[in-house]
């Protein structure tokens, strides 16, 4: 990795040309954040100042408000009652053994304070422990005091001992004077993680050191800096920790369905879960995109400033996934302002491999049966065009060539020939000419279909037909690129629905083909209905161990094929559930979350019967006066096996602003499903 963040020449991927204006870097206390508190927790837990709750804390937390204060205020009661005859209770037992015969007066009154406080501790003993006085004085007393009697706030936290020097590792490596011109310089954390990672170039190749050396002297905490020249995100929210690279999403609720080590903790993604990626279900506006999609896209977009990620980001133009200046490649077919075009063959540097993933992308789901046949047609015909000109074609020319047309066939053929590479295409070229005409021809069908990205308003959105826009091509993951593709979901919404399956499988296919995997790469689908298909379902799970992954937001299940939601389910690792979810989608998340032992508590009424005559006629005469019969109270106490969480609970349960999500990491670390508050961070 170069000192700017990407792999090897920087000046060939078109991210680089783009330049998003750059935001001043804010006030930032870099020695705080980097020396605050990051325990390590179990998955999903926001480890940013995390404060580890004590068994007390959490059986206080367990008592609500109201009844504390009411057991707290009866306890006193009884105890001022008991302290004033308590007393008299105990100089009668002392009058009664005769104790107080002869006693002077100074004895008397010593016996008499003696017996007033063991009194009293005992009363404040029993009734303030029955009554949790203590409780109520830590929660609002002593609160109410330091801000009413004394008026003082309470003391911050002392400053912990043994700082953190944030470029200690520049120092013991023989950069003192980089850590020097740090020390003067203003640096955000983006700067901070970005600089370390560049550091640790230097560190595996010291060749590097003057020029590190240099940058620093030359730009501070600008140095090492990210192709597209930005330091942070305009308009960024908070909730981002770059050193652990998590982002905080919510609150896990203090219920008894969570897990204890994750009640009333914060909830957070980082890549190590996301590399198992992410199925998110829910109905429309109940906050997928606004609460789970933007802050992911966010998160990655600012880990990509860091040197860290690489983001490409879904959607169509209509959808709130941040600004255009978070991005530095924004494609947007359809759109005559858009600045950068789409490689349709971008995944993969084979050809055969680019056009099977092409003719996957234009076929939909009813005509699947047909893929086999469709890849070969594709691939007998972008091969040998590819080997005559040395470029995969245009739209405009493939639609031509697999429709049958004699001309470009016999352009093709002749250009072929004048090259000398007839021979190793003449069978592929002999057996599309026999295909053409024919009712089953897979080629006229990929025609029909290439025909919706043949239109008007994509003229120049896609290479090979012309001058056109610089083309994006998904095979660029290893450098730490910010893209955003807006779809024209509204005017051309089949083709959208094609380019989203076509990038969603670049995706997965260039991921899992990459050979420098140090950037985690991500993948965000803002509605992936249209995105998900058997290659794309069988790529998920080959993504685990290539450091990728990708967040898939579906309205429901029912809009993808009955054959792949089951196995959708089993390649994700990461599933979350919004309100309103229909039950038939509910079902397949409980399946998957399974079952846990619940202790049930039943108890059974039966008539009493037992005893001798007098018993019998005292129920008798009870049953007589009151109209009720004597019972018999039984309880039993069993393990049951219960679902976690029930499809109705899913559909019909869930307050809004919730999920319910469970995790699995990368390392296989599993985390039970979390009920939890995505309102507030």
């Amino acid at each position: 990795m170069g000192l700017d963040g990407t792999y090897g020449q920087r000046a060939a991927d078109p991210g680089q040309a783009v330049v998003p204006p750059q935001r001043g870097v804010a006030p930032f206390d870099l020695g705080a954040w980097v020396n605050a508190p990051r325990p390590e927790l179990a998955p999903g837990v926001w480890r940013l100042n995390h404060r580890q709750r004590s068994e007390a804390d959490r059986e206080a937390a367990a008592v609500p408000a109201g009844p504390l204060l009411w057991r707290a205020a009866l306890n006193a009661v009884v105890a001022w009652i008991v302290q004033i005859y308590a007393p008299d209770l105990v100089w009668w037992v002392i009058d009664l053994l005769g104790l107080r015969d002869g006693m002077g007066a100074g004895v008397t009154t010593f016996l008499a304070l003696l017996v007033y406080g063991l009194v009293l501790a005992v009363v404040i003993r029993v009734f303030g422990r029955m009554g949790r006085w203590l409780e109520v004085w830590r929660r609002w007393v002593a609160p109410l005091l330091a801000r009413t009697v004394t008026r003082e706030e309470p003391a911050p936290d002392a400053e912990p001992a043994g700082l953190t020097d944030p470029w200690a590792a520049l120092r013991l490596g023989g950069a003192a004077e980089a850590a020097r011109l740090l020390d003067a310089r203003p640096v955000g954390d983006v700067d901070y993680v970005r600089i370390q990672r560049a550091w640790e170039t230097v560190h595996q190749d010291p060749a590097l050191l003057p020029a590190f050396t240099e940058q620093v002297a030359a730009r501070g905490g600008a140095a090492c800096a990210h192709p597209s020249e930005a330091r942070d995100l305009a308009g960024r929210g908070p909730g981002h920790d770059l050193l652990t690279r998590q982002v905080r999403l919510g609150t896990a609720q203090d219920v008894v369905k969570n897990p204890q080590a994750h009640r009333a903790t914060g909830f957070a993604l980082d890549p190590s879960l996301l590399g198992t990626s992410l199925l998110a279900v829910g109905p429309a506006g109940t906050g997928k995109t606004a609460r789970l999609a933007r802050p992911l896209a966010e998160a990655l977009c600012l880990q990509a400033l860091a040197g860290t990620a690489c983001a490409v980001v879904l959607g169509s133009a209509e959808a709130d996934l941040g600004p255009d200046d978070w991005y530095d490649v924004v494609i947007a077919p359809g759109d005559p302002s858009s600045p950068y075009g789409l490689d349709l063959f971008g995944a993969a540097a084979e050809v055969e491999q680019a056009a099977a993933r092409l003719a996957d992308a234009l076929l939909p789901d009813e005509l699947a049966p047909r893929g086999e046949a469709a890849r070969a047609a594709l691939q007998q015909t972008v091969g040998p065009f590819h080997a005559a000109y040395g470029r995969y074609p245009g739209v405009r020319e493939l639609r031509a060539l697999l429709g049958g047309a004699a001309a470009a066939w016999q352009t093709l053929r002749q250009t072929l020939d004048d090259t000398g590479r007839l021979a190793p295409h003449e069978a592929d070229l002999q057996h599309r000419e026999r295909q053409h005409g024919r009712a089953d021809d897979p080629g006229a069908l990929l025609a029909d279909r290439l025909a919706l990205l043949d239109r008007p308003a994509f003229a120049g959105h896609f290479p090979g037909d012309g001058p056109g826009r610089p083309a994006f091509a998904m095979r660029v993951l290893d450098h730490p690129l910010r893209v955003r593709v807006k779809l024209p979901e509204r005017s051309h919404p089949e083709a959208a629905r094609m380019l989203s399956r076509l990038l969603t499988g670049q995706f997965v296919q260039a991921a899992g083909a990459r050979t420098e995997r140090a950037l985690f790469a991500g993948l965000v689908v803002d509605d992936a209905s249209a995105a998900v298909d058997a290659q794309v379902v069988r790529g998920l799970q080959g993504m685990r161990g290539a450091n990728a992954g990708a967040v898939l937001l579906l309205r429901t299940l029912v809009d993808l094929p009955e054959a792949l939601r089951t196995a959708l389910f089993g390649a994700v690792g990461c599933r979350m559930a919004f309100p309103g979810i229909a039950p038939w989608d509910g079902k397949l998340f409980s399946e998957a979350w399974g079952t846990h032992l619940v202790r049930e508590t039943a108890v059974t009424h039966t008539p009493d019967t037992s005893g001798g005559m007098f018993r019998k006629a005292g129920r008798g005469l009870r049953k007589a006066l009151s109209g009720t019969a004597a019972q018999t109270e039984s309880v039993t106490v069993r393990d049951v096996e219960r679902h976690r969480w029930s499809p109705s609970d899913l559909a019909h349960a869930l307050p809004g602003g919730h999920a319910v999500i469970s995790l699995a990491s990368v390392t296989g670390d599993q985390v039970p499903p979390l009920l939890v508050d995505l309102r507030g961070q």
